[in-house]
């Protein structure tokens, strides 16, 4: 057994109540702005709900679409109006900086995504309000939209740190963003009401040091020589992550 004598645990109790952190320079990340994000299967463009508005409307409503709706904050919407309202509002918000996604080759709109809780002083965002339609989900494409978005706050926004949060029920959600790379971080307990009804949020980040190795395993993953003619992967995302065993990264 190691004894410390009284001496040296008071020394040791000092220097951990003056502990600070390491000191971090640079100016302020930049506030995402309403740009194109190309990738080779993907495009994100800016909401437009005059443009996106009935193709999103129509993918995501009707017939076992409540499933889509079933842990985000709103939606589904009783009918068009409502819904096209509703999208006027995110394209108004200051918080927030709502893509479409569309196909690059036929331009089918896929879905949207959002950066949200914008902080740059503190470098600090998150990827949220997620909504594929039934069709895009599980696609490579779908793994391309969130790699496009990790891409452009980390190289050209300047962000340090790149945050996942969603219902600790959501089981797909939390798989999506380990198999991303993110790191599990805990549970805000009782953290909302939504819809009437508890939630628990499971917090997730990815930070500015982790970047280059995420994304060279999704850049690894994406290459067409890691599908074969079908359009199948002939290896998963896990294969190319060097810590895919992280602990830290469960459920």
């Amino acid at each position: 057994m190691i004894r410390i004598d009284r001496k040296d645990a008071h020394a040791l109790r000092a220097d951990v109540l003056g502990a600070v952190g390491a000191p971090v320079g640079g100016s302020p990340a930049r506030r995402p702005e309403r740009v194109t994000l190309e990738g080779r299967h993907v495009t994100l463009v800016p909401l437009d709900p005059s443009v996106h508005g009935q193709a999103v409307y129509e993918a995501t409503h009707g017939q076992d679409a409540d499933r889509l709706w079933r842990y985000l904050a709103t939606g589904p919407y009783a009918d068009r109006t409502s819904f096209y309202e509703e999208l006027e509002r995110k394209v108004a918000a200051q918080d927030s900086v709502f893509f479409v996604i569309v196909g690059t080759r036929d331009s089918e709109v896929l879905g949207y995504a959002s950066y949200l809780r914008i902080e740059p002083v503190h470098r600090v965002i998150e990827v949220g309000n997620i909504l594929y339609t039934p069709r895009f989900q599980g696609t490579t494409g779908a793994t391309e939209a969130m790699y496009l978005m990790a891409r452009h706050v980390f190289e050209e926004l300047g962000y340090r740190r790149y945050e996942w949060k969603c219902n600790a029920l959501n089981l797909p959600s939390r798989s999506a963003a380990v198999r991303l790379g993110f790191t599990f971080e805990g549970t805000f307990r009782q953290h909302m009401i939504i819809k009437g009804r508890n939630r628990d949020t499971a917090w997730y980040s990815m930070v500015d040091s982790e970047w280059p190795s995420r994304k060279a395993a999704l850049e690894g993953w994406l290459a067409p020589t890691n599908f074969d003619a079908a359009g199948r992967q002939k290896q998963p995302l896990s294969a190319f992550r060097a810590d895919s065993a992280n602990p830290g990264a469960s459920l």
